[in-house]
């Protein structure tokens, strides 16, 4: 059998017909179609962060440190994609955006169900983000699924685990304590070591993410409420200060 059948042509395989049919601006305005560009490409990199991400914790999960290393350098790389389009958001002038700002209605990137599973599955999972999508609603069942499921940080803990390190309750001090002992002595822990490291270059990542958001959110629409009711840059800046790994920074005081 063959992996692709005869007659297949670089559109089909894409499926660009669907692709290129599913940006519909609502307002005529010649701005709106990057607006609709910049999320729905973000949409599709995050798709594709899940993507790694399960690999990777599954990898983990296996006791595969070398090749989910691999998963988490192209999540990196990803992130990296993600943070550099928020360049081109900019070009979008305060002029600009307001023209058809009204046409969003109560839309809002806050509502990214698959950001919020990017997060559960990294380490951050706030269950409170669950009840902002309607009992029954796919969203809400791949986020019940999130929680449920080992996340990125839970699989890094059993990899220490596994190494003979007492996690105890797993509670902060304990996992600070036993990254510091795998860096303090990483010629022995090299694995550990590099996958700790692995895990700095997300969490580093996803914190330019964000700081790029809040500087982007701020150029175009100053402190102004976001559309959908969100706070808009007064609720972004406050997250600047969240980590996933906050263990891996904590120790690095302790060296």
């Amino acid at each position: 059998m063959t992996a692709t059948p005869a007659g297949m042509t670089y559109a089909d395989y894409l499926q660009l017909d669907t692709l290129l049919s599913a940006q519909q601006p609502l307002s005529g305005l010649h701005d709106e179609m990057l607006f609709i560009v910049i999320h729905q490409t973000k949409e599709l990199w995050m798709k594709q962060m899940l993507h790694e991400l399960r690999l990777a914790i599954s990898l983990l999960e296996a006791g595969r440190l070398g090749e989910a290393s691999k998963a988490m350098a192209r999540i990196k790389r990803i992130q990296a994609v993600m943070t550099l389009s928020w360049d081109v958001l900019s070009t979008l002038t305060p002029v600009d955006y307001l023209k058809f700002r009204d046409v969003l209605g109560t839309s809002s990137g806050f509502q990214s169900a698959q950001f919020r599973e990017i997060e559960f599955r990294l380490g951050l999972k706030e269950p409170n983000f669950v009840n902002h999508y309607p009992e029954g609603s796919d969203e809400r069942a791949r986020l019940e699924r999130a929680l449920a499921e080992p996340s990125l940080r839970e699989a890094a803990m059993g990899a220490l685990e596994r190494a003979g390190f007492d996690l105890q309750d797993r509670a902060l001090p304990a996992l600070t304590a036993a990254w510091l002992e795998v860096y303090r002595d990483a010629d022995r822990w090299f694995d550990l070591y590099e996958l700790a490291e692995k895990l700095v270059d997300i969490d580093d990542a996803l914190a330019a993410w964000r700081h790029k958001h809040v500087l982007t959110v701020e150029r175009i629409i100053g402190n102004k409420p976001g559309t959908g009711g969100s706070a808009g840059a007064p609720y972004l800046r406050a997250t600047l200060e969240k980590r996933v790994f906050p263990e891996l920074w904590a120790l690095r005081t302790e060296l």
